[in-house]
């Protein structure tokens, strides 16, 4: 039985826990559940989903209402059942022969550090990705295929792609 959309883009996660660091088990934990609801999504309309992941009133690690974007942005609702924004979620949309798409992008990096928070990016390839915006260094959570990946994605082997990448460094990778 299908799931109906609306109730997939109005769903709001919830994982009871005490304040835990940015790259903790429970966000992580989390992002897959959130991620795996929203990927084929994704996919499907070749639409970017975002949104915001932090803590409610109660104290529980939670993540926002997923938005639907643009074919290459996704701007969040502020949330009203987050007390506390610690991170930005989303995906990267369908796949389109392009490497870039399996990277966060610089914007996105600026982004996060503009809203003084972290953030967490899903690619068509299944990557995911940790943005820290403090550092201002992006890191593989998981690589190829951890989380839901396009059916018309095709592997490039990793070519080019690194495991993690400061700013600079990713500034240079999207100039090459």
């Amino acid at each position: 039985m299908k799931t109906p959309i609306r109730a997939v883009i109005g769903l709001a996660l919830a994982i009871s826990a005490s304040p835990v660091d940015a790259d903790s088990k429970a966000e992580i934990a989390l992002m897959k559940k959130v991620f795996a609801e929203i990927q084929p999504l994704s996919f499907k309309r070749n639409r970017e989903y975002c949104g915001y992941i932090g803590y409610d009133f109660d104290g529980n690690l939670v993540a926002s209402e997923a938005r639907r974007g643009r074919k290459s942005s996704c701007r969040p609702r502020d949330p009203v059942e987050i007390e506390v924004i610690i991170a930005s979620y989303h995906t990267h949309g369908a796949y389109n022969n392009d490497e870039g798409s399996e990277v966060p992008s610089v914007e996105d990096m600026e982004g996060d550090e503009a809203e003084g928070i972290d953030g967490y990016v899903a690619t068509p390839g299944g990557r995911m990705w940790y943005v820290d915006s403090e550092d201002m260094v992006i890191s593989q959570i998981c690589g190829v295929g951890c989380l839901a990946q396009d059916p018309d994605f095709v592997p490039y082997g990793d070519v080019g792609i690194e495991t993690s990448y400061t700013y600079d460094e990713l500034v240079s990778w999207f100039n090459e």
